[in-house]
């Protein structure tokens, strides 16, 4: 019966959890808000937020858990990917502590531990299962045939679906973080009202630099063309006043746009491997668009479709925990002398 502690220190989120047994005890998340001013997260002053944030984090985790630090089997954290900076923070924390108490240390993949997040609840997804993982620095299809058994079938072959909501935000004058706020007026918005191409990229694998492009295009020139030219057709009066009258439904069409490509690409995928249990993760499967869109067609696939809990869909260390306790299952430990890394492949 492992207890795990599990740290999670990847951008802008300062979390720990513990999990026991394959059930998550607590799981306590500092949210630094820092950033908003900057229009996006700042790495030099995120890893100073992570500094102040990981004790009182893990100390709260273990006291909601019921239990000490020395009732710990094994410390889980994110090695890879995220903001070095950050990144570093967890993971020398992590060694120290498991150093100090002479416990496996655990590196977790970041993209592995939102796939495992379907693991979390009583109801989970039957092996194999295809995740639809989409974050802001990812978007990925992964085959999922055991906890530690996947590969990724598609990605992104440039820019990430959770990009191109905050772009589009950022070029909207939304706030930051912008994606949410995309989500919030494409409720009372016609998603059919304006109309975006979507990219017709080989295989399993996404793009979305392209509609970024155009939707600059479309932005700048009030809506009368998403094509470059070289002298805008509206003033920037112009262009503001048919933002601001046309917010709810800019926002509902470019969110239409950016399921529809998920979700086209995830039906290919089912249809090519014959799985039907479809799983989703990542920062943007809060979504509320993404995750009645992907009901809809679940049910008319045939498909079982499961979605986390909004708690463990952004960055959370409950996430890292179940991932820490199938490969402590597994023996799989790393070193002490282990590096974090920007960019580590799976």
């Amino acid at each position: 019966m492992p207890a795990i502690l599990a740290i999670e220190s990847s951008c802008d989120e300062t979390a720990a959890a513990v999990c026991v047994d394959g059930m998550i005890k607590s799981n306590i998340i500092a949210t630094q808000q820092v950033h908003q001013k900057y229009g996006g997260v700042v790495p030099e002053l995120a890893s100073r937020a992570h500094l102040q944030h990981i004790v009182p984090v893990v100390d709260e985790a273990l006291n909601q858990s019921g239990l000490t630090i020395r009732d710990i089997n094994a410390i889980a954290f994110t090695q890879a990917p995220g903001l070095i900076g950050a990144l570093l923070v967890g993971a020398q924390f992590a060694k120290s502590l498991a150093m100090s108490l002479t416990i496996p240390l655990i590196a977790v993949h970041h993209m592995q531990a939102h796939v495992l997040a379907n693991l979390i609840p009583e109801h989970k997804p039957g092996f194999p299962f295809l995740c639809l993982t989409v974050s802001g620095g990812h978007t990925q299809i992964v085959r999922c045939d055991s906890p530690l058994d996947m590969k990724v079938i598609g990605q992104t072959i440039d820019d990430a679906a959770g990009e191109a909501f905050d772009k589009t935000a950022k070029m909207l004058g939304l706030p930051y973080p912008g994606g949410p706020l995309i989500d919030k007026y494409a409720k009372e918005g016609n998603p059919h009202a304006y109309r975006f191409t979507e990219p017709q990229i080989p295989a399993l694998d996404f793009s979305f630099s392209g509609l970024k492009t155009s939707i600059l295009y479309f932005l700048q020139n009030a809506g009368k063309s998403n094509v470059y030219k070289e002298t805008f057709l509206v003033s920037p009066e112009e262009r503001q006043a048919f933002i601001s009258a046309n917010l709810n439904d800019i926002c509902a069409s470019v969110q239409e746009r950016i399921i529809s490509i998920l979700l086209n690409k995830l039906r290919k995928a089912s249809h090519e491997t014959g799985i039907r249990e479809i799983c989703l993760a990542g920062g943007v499967s809060a979504n509320s668009g993404l995750r009645e869109a992907i009901k809809r067609i679940g049910s008319a696939e045939g498909w079982n479709v499961y979605i986390p809990a909004f708690e463990y869909c952004t960055d959370n260390a409950a996430m890292i925990a179940i991932t820490g306790h199938y490969k402590f299952l597994a023996s799989q430990f790393a070193p002490l002398d282990i590096s974090p890394s920007a960019r580590a492949s799976w």
